[in-house]
């Protein structure tokens, strides 16, 4: 049995998957490496509570401390090496290199490193541009939603929507660009997508769809304006990109791995099939038998507990501290987002539908959020998602109950 297990990523997932290795058994050394200074933290509030002064209102210190985990005290023993990110590795030699030159061996390895925000490749100034992925991006961007200013959000997805809620509530004018004709529709559709949109109308955003930007205006170093590919122009004291992510594996270049989108993993989250390294979060591109055999990647703040446990069981399997589980690991995603007074939970995999099905409520406007909507995904005649949007939580268990 080896000695030693690395966790390359320090955020919720690398948590996670310290706890539930210790709860498989595995009681020798335990080191868990991160880029951030921080100890994990919950990033849900970033785009909210956090964004908008109503946790950790002072300085980075006061929100981390409002947005920490707990951890559990089977981990108190871990070492944790923050602030150095791991830059190389051997999965042969199972070795790795820090950015401080520090080097590291392994017996098992977890990669949990998780992603960062996609970046817009537009012509213009750096100044003024901002995204939402860590405490010190979302302190930054706190401190300069101002009453009054405008405020330009690249994106209509879940965090693009709920960032321009909080701008708006902050008194900024927001604006609102999206490439597909509604926002949230790759996630939830076009139907609720519509809804959505007009909820927020309803509130002041201004939504610019099927258009993306060509070009930042400026003065000096910040932008001031925005120039959309058909010539429109927006006027943005600031921006918020929020595009997409994008997996954080160039440390793993270098050993013959698959890391196109996210690092590879078969269903027991083996990287590539080898057993003495597995991947957890949204790093971990794997094949879900619930739907089919195609590997992907899920964003939804579940996963990082439902690919712990997974992973941990293979690796503590592999290090001989527990008898092997074969049993197909097919998890439910969920997730939520909070708009305004709105909640949209979903449960199951929406965006792999090709036909939806309204179950409750009504979408014709202004009636549709009231009393809540409640709409299913099918691919092949098969349910494979439900969304919610205003649905009272005592009623989500008979949804997801549909898609289990």
């Amino acid at each position: 049995m080896g000695g030693h297990v690395v966790i390359v990523g320090a955020g919720m997932a690398g948590l996670r998957a310290a706890e539930q290795l210790r709860a498989a058994g595995w009681d020798r050394a335990l080191t868990i490496v991160g880029a951030e200074e921080h100890l994990p933290y919950n990033r849900p509030p970033l785009s909210k509570e956090l964004l908008a002064g109503k946790v950790g209102a002072g300085g980075l210190a006061e929100a981390h401390a409002a947005a920490v985990f707990r951890r559990r005290r089977s981990v108190e023993d871990a070492r944790w090496i923050l602030g150095n990110p791991v830059v190389r590795s051997s999965l042969t030699a199972r070795r790795l290199e820090l950015a401080d030159g520090t080097r590291l061996t392994f017996d098992g390895l977890v990669v949990a490193s998780g992603l960062r925000p996609r970046r817009a490749t537009v012509p213009g100034p750096a100044g003024g541009r901002y995204v939402l992925r860590t405490l010190e991006d979302a302190v930054d961007l706190r401190d300069r939603l101002v009453r009054g200013r405008s405020v330009l959000v690249m994106g209509g997805g879940f965090i693009g929507c709920e960032v321009a809620a909080t701008a708006l509530r902050a008194g900024c004018e927001v604006t609102v660009v999206e490439p597909c004709a509604e926002p949230m529709e790759r996630a939830l559709g076009p139907e609720l997508g519509r809804v959505l949109r007009r909820h927020h109308e309803d509130q002041g955003v201004r939504f610019i769809t099927g258009r993306m930007v060509a070009e930042f205006l400026a003065d000096g170093d910040r932008v001031t304006a925005a120039v959309l590919d058909d010539g429109t122009l927006v006027p943005a004291d600031l921006v918020v990109e929020s595009i997409g992510s994008q997996a954080n594996v160039e440390w793993l270049r270098g050993n013959g791995l698959d890391l196109h989108d996210g690092v590879l993993c078969d269903n027991l989250l083996r990287v590539e099939g080898r057993p003495g390294v597995v991947a957890v979060g949204d790093v971990a591109r794997f094949p879900n038998p619930r739907y089919d055999d195609v590997p992907r990647r899920v964003e939804h703040w579940c996963v990082p507990t439902d690919t712990a446990k997974r992973a941990a069981a293979t690796l503590a399997a592999h290090l001989g501290v527990r008898a092997p589980d074969d049993a197909p690991f097919a998890p439910v995603p969920s997730f939520w987002s909070d708009q305004y007074d709105v909640r949209v939970q979903s449960f199951g995999a929406p965006g792999l539908g090709d036909r939806c099905e309204l179950l409750d409520g009504g979408l014709d406007h202004p009636r549709a959020l009231k009393g809540g909507v409640a709409m299913a995904y099918y691919r092949d005649r098969r349910m494979v998602g439900v969304a919610l949007v205003g649905i009272p939580p005592a009623r989500h268990r008979q949804y997801r109950d549909l898609v289990s």
